[in-house]
């Protein structure tokens, strides 16, 4: 897989579950591009959920940071007991850089929310830079 982070500058978080950077597409140009965190990452009683939704409407705290050269999302996530739970997540063990575009890397044995194909990569805000945005 292709670390998004090493081809990327100006890597931020806002509102919370928005991932923001400038990409590095194939012609070495650097492209705005964004992804909606709550369409990749879900919360299951206090861990982050690859492949789940909506993470974001049961954390408080969250909170984007390198650790080292790794991009970590950090929150506290709320269990079925209400409890807040320290968690973090490593965004490159499942985002890629593909062409100037965030990328949801599916794999067999996490149930996908996602269809990783073109098509909806072309029709959908999830896979996003400014240079392909429809209105």
């Amino acid at each position: 897989m292709s670390n998004f982070h090493h081809s990327a500058q100006d890597t931020r978080v806002d509102d919370g579950h928005i991932l923001r950077a400038r990409l590095q597409n194939g012609n070495g140009d650097f492209v705005d591009a964004e992804c909606n965190l709550n369409d990749c990452l879900g919360n299951d009683n206090g861990r982050f959920d690859w492949g789940g939704r909506g993470f974001a409407d049961s954390a408080e705290n969250i909170r984007f940071e390198f650790e080292g050269d790794q991009p970590i999302l950090r929150a506290r996530l709320f269990n079925v007991e209400g409890q807040a739970i320290d968690a973090d997540v490593n965004l490159c063990e499942r985002l890629s850089n593909n062409d100037g575009n965030f990328h949801f890397e599916c794999t067999s044995y996490i149930h996908c929310t996602h269809s990783p194909s073109q098509e909806y990569a072309s029709n959908n805000a999830f896979y996003r830079n400014d240079s392909k945005t429809k209105t």
